[in-house]
């Protein structure tokens, strides 16, 4: 049997037949499937020259690069948050800009902003577009909870048109363009709060633990001697394109749509699908574009896998990422110490009883 073979026959729907072997990508996109795979495997091992362990953080933020979405980290200061991206941004030969949110920064200062220069022209002056650090391929925010709501909308354009505004005119951002965002979790004085309508926009909530032990000892080892070696460059802008659009292409069978909209529906306390015990837990459920970004997410987590279509375990596996943050408690649920991500993981272990049982 080939692998292509293998993975069909592994994917059934919750009836138990097989899917279609329509569902068969064209084989070019079989070999970009392949080739992906193995620049991931040679990505993960040059990450290892200056990343000790956070394998899964370097999955999921790759993950959002392939599917064309923004990720807002959470962690404690020092956990190689800004490292790991910078670090990704090179071996993708991509341009890497960094912006550090504080009370006040301007919407300007993100922007870019017009500045009166001198023309050739004696005695003539006319405003120049300056561009500002939104203008680069990954974008770090960070700390985007330190800065007003004014200053953190003007990443709400940028996010979801993939251009900005400036004075009534339009300038577009280079391509690939991410957005990677991150908080600070024990720093609650003098921080603003991501209005929904901005968490919306981010694709995955990913969290940053420590270390663990074996982990935190290389680090005390490895990287306080010697500065680390160099990173090569493994892949292009370019090719990044031409794999998102691969990824776009993997197919999904009928189940796993199906599947994606029951999960997001269970999220909202008004539905019919709705548990009963989540209704006393949970203010606000997810939206539609939840349902995007499970679907989009899985097909690329099957493309990392080595997989040519979309398989139930790609989708469980970004679940928690997509709808964590997609899911307002309200005090009841405080009160226990029921967090969105406990909601997730009851509502998939429903569904996979339920799957089993069907």
């Amino acid at each position: 049997m080939t692998q292509h073979a293998a993975h069909v026959a592994k994917n059934k729907n919750p009836s138990g037949a097989p899917t279609s072997t329509s569902l068969a990508p064209p084989q070019d996109d079989v070999a970009a499937t392949d080739e992906l795979r193995r620049i991931y495997q040679s990505m993960r091992v040059e990450l290892a020259k200056v990343i000790i362990g956070q394998k899964e953080v370097i999955e999921k933020m790759l993950i959002c690069i392939l599917a064309r979405g923004h990720a807002l980290l959470m962690g404690v200061p020092g956990l190689a948050k800004t490292t790991i991206v910078n670090s990704l941004a090179q071996v993708m030969s991509l341009q890497f800009n960094r912006v550090q949110f504080t009370p006040d920064l301007m919407p300007s200062d993100i922007t870019g902003t017009d500045i009166l220069q001198e023309t050739d022209q004696p005695g003539r002056r006319e405003f120049v577009f300056v561009k500002g650090p939104v203008f680069a391929n990954i974008v770090l925010a960070d700390e985007i909870n330190r800065t007003p709501p004014k200053t953190q909308s003007a990443l709400l354009e940028a996010m979801q048109e993939h251009r900005v505004t400036v004075a009534g005119r339009f300038f577009s951002l280079p391509s690939p363009f991410f957005v990677l965002a991150t908080q600070n979790p024990i720093e609650q004085e003098g921080t603003y709060s991501l209005p929904e309508a901005q968490l919306d926009r981010f694709m995955f909530f990913i969290h940053v633990d420590y270390p663990d032990q074996d982990e935190e000892r290389r680090i005390a080892r490895e990287t306080t001697g010697a500065a680390p070696p160099p990173l090569q460059k493994l892949i292009s802008g370019a090719e990044v394109l031409h794999f998102q659009e691969v990824v776009q292409r993997v197919p999904v069978p009928d189940h796993i749509y199906d599947t994606a909209v029951d999960l997001v529906r269970r999220t909202r306390p008004r539905s019919e699908q709705a548990p009963d015990w989540l209704k006393k837990w949970v203010t606000w459920g997810a939206g539609p574009r939840a349902v995007q970004y499970l679907i989009r997410g899985a097909k690329a987590h099957a493309v990392l896998q080595g997989s040519y279509l979309v398989r139930m375990e790609d989708l469980e596996a970004v679940a928690q990422p997509v709808l964590t943050h997609r899911i307002l408690t309200n005090f009841q649920a405080q009160s226990e110490g029921i967090t969105s991500t406990v909601i997730v993981d009851r509502l998939l272990k429903e569904i996979q009883a339920e799957t089993r049982r069907g």
